[in-house]
């Protein structure tokens, strides 16, 4: 009887943190009506073209939607989700490192470096891309710093 009781208790422990960790990723990742990226195909970006996905091909993981363009794609997603989601939780990463906020994006500005995606604001004439190229590895040290401090 005592073996059942802890069982579960730590299953209902275990889905209570898992709730928990959706919703947090869904508070904090750039998501509109539960969707990332704009709808585009996280996958794509590392195969050099940002592709929009189709709302038939659709994963949900760990609390956020993603859309693919592809059944291929959507298979590699499911095998290393991690690999492909975007750092910083789909916000800028110039705007992550330079103060710790979330700005929007431009979906098709981004950047692969070290087999991880980043995306930028572009819009109005400011490419946040070309200000993080300046001064990569720093911005970088310190929006990882600081994308931990949101989600922990």
């Amino acid at each position: 009887m005592m073996r059942f009781s802890l069982t579960l208790l730590f299953m209902m422990f275990s889905v209570a943190t898992f709730a928990q960790t959706d919703a947090l990723r869904q508070k904090h990742y750039n998501v509109k009506d539960g969707l990332a990226l704009e709808g585009y195909d996280p996958v794509s970006y590392f195969d050099g073209k940002p592709a929009e996905g189709k709302s038939s091909l659709s994963y949900s993981y760990k609390g956020v939607t993603y859309h693919f363009a592809s059944q291929v794609n959507l298979t590699k997603f499911k095998t290393e989700p991690d690999k492909y989601e975007p750092a910083y939780g789909g916000w800028c990463a110039y705007a992550m490192g330079e103060n710790g906020e979330k700005v929007k994006v431009d979906p098709e500005t981004y950047k692969i470096l070290d087999g991880k995606l980043y995306l930028f604001y572009n819009f109005w004439t400011n490419n946040t891309l070309e200000k993080w190229n300046k001064n990569e590895q720093k911005l970088k040290d310190a929006g990882d710093r600081n994308w931990t401090k949101i989600v922990h």
